[in-house]
């Protein structure tokens, strides 16, 4: 049902921007009819395609397909925004119909320039946002530690290893005492533990690299995922905790957007995940998404990191976001534990951001004091 809601909106997004984009004057001296349909159904169907393609075997044409598609998943929203736009101006051309040819050629030269914007901002290399936090319990001789929090990296066609090797060399001149993947971390299944586990193995730290399963991890192939990581000594937390030196824990749930959209009651997951525990210990807590726990502040909890959302990655898709996930991005105070939400080190679909960047997340704990 959920694929069906999501097929049916692109389809009707894909038909309304064609069918604007006809009736713009620059486009139609330009193109022919026939061949802008011929385009349109070829982008609305490039991305499916990709996926039909490579069980044929045909790696590149998949892959380029899939590139194609990704980016058109980004342009056509802001394709569609500025085109209707230009109809709510002009009352879908009733109200002006003089000058609305002229207002929808303006909304689609705007979308196309928020376009070249989004492209420029998310082929620039991550910022670093830097946090200190007081952590509950937190020995006095881990005061100081360093924390690195990457989320939703995505790596596969889009981005690939060269980008995946210049964020690892990012994250280690931090210089971590401990590294988290918050979850999303390989798209590209199939040939993914081959291609990205020795990638991913250059990850290193004192205190341990730690990962948490994201909704991506889910599809396809789940137990190939887990591989990749544990192979080259990344701790995976499936609904579970572990020590990463004295008086520190680090607890782990998978994904909770699939749990409840498969209706599956998730609060046992986070009661594996974070009960017996040792009381006089700091606790990090790690989940895929910004749901804190039912019970709120997790007795113990003294962090929470999350990623998921993206900060809705192109603007003003933010705003749907948030209505699902309030903690969207940033830092944030929830009856007294702290949750950190990185708002994604890549992209997902197209490799467009707009307005901001991609983020790595540096936390330094501190131990409170007396």
């Amino acid at each position: 049902m959920f694929f069906r809601v999501i097929l049916s909106i692109w389809t009707l997004m894909n038909v309304y921007v064609g069918w604007r984009a006809s009736s713009v004057p620059v486009i139609t001296r330009c193109i022919p009819r026939p061949i802008l349909l011929a385009v349109l159904v070829l982008l609305w169907a490039s991305y499916l395609l990709s996926r039909m393609v490579n069980r044929f075997g045909l790696a590149h044409l998949a892959r380029f397909l899939e590139v194609i598609g990704s980016y058109w998943v980004g342009i056509l929203f802001l394709l569609f925004l500025g085109l209707l736009t230009a109809d709510l101006v002009t009352g879908f051309g009733f109200l002006m119909p003089r000058l609305a040819p002229t207002v929808r050629n303006c909304g689609l030269a705007i979308a196309l320039v928020l376009c070249a914007i989004a492209i420029l901002q998310a082929h620039r290399a991550p910022v670093v946002t830097n946090y200190d936090v007081i952590v509950q319990n937190l020995p006095a001789d881990r005061d100081g530690t360093v924390l690195v929090l990457l989320s939703d990296t995505h790596l596969g066609t889009m981005l690939d290893q060269r980008w995946a090797l210049a964020r690892i060399a990012q994250v280690q001149s931090l210089r971590p005492d401990l590294v988290v993947l918050a979850g999303d971390t390989v798209e590209d299944h199939g040939v993914a533990k081959r291609k990205w586990g020795p990638v991913l193995g250059r990850l290193s730290a004192p205190l341990g690299v730690w990962a948490v399963e994201g909704n991506h991890e889910t599809y396809g192939f789940p137990d190939e995922h887990d591989s990749i990581l544990e192979d080259v000594g990344i701790h995976l937390l499936h609904n579970r905790w572990e020590q990463a030196a004295p008086g520190l824990i680090i607890a782990g749930v998978d994904d909770l957007t699939t749990k409840r959209r498969r209706d599956i009651d998730y609060r046992p997951l986070l009661d594996r995940a974070l009960s017996d525990r040792p009381s006089t210990a700091a606790t990090i807590f790690i989940s895929h998404t910004p749901w804190p726990p039912d019970r709120a502040a997790y007795p113990g909890i003294g962090l929470m990191l999350s990623g998921h959302t993206h900060n809705g990655q192109i603007w003003p898709f933010n705003h749907v976001v948030k209505s699902m996930y309030p903690f969207i991005a940033g830092q944030y105070n929830v009856n007294g534990m702290p949750l950190i939400v990185c708002r994604g080190t890549g992209t997902w679909g197209p490799l467009m951001r707009l307005w901001q960047r991609g983020e790595i997340v540096r936390v330094t704990l501190h131990a409170a004091r007396n």
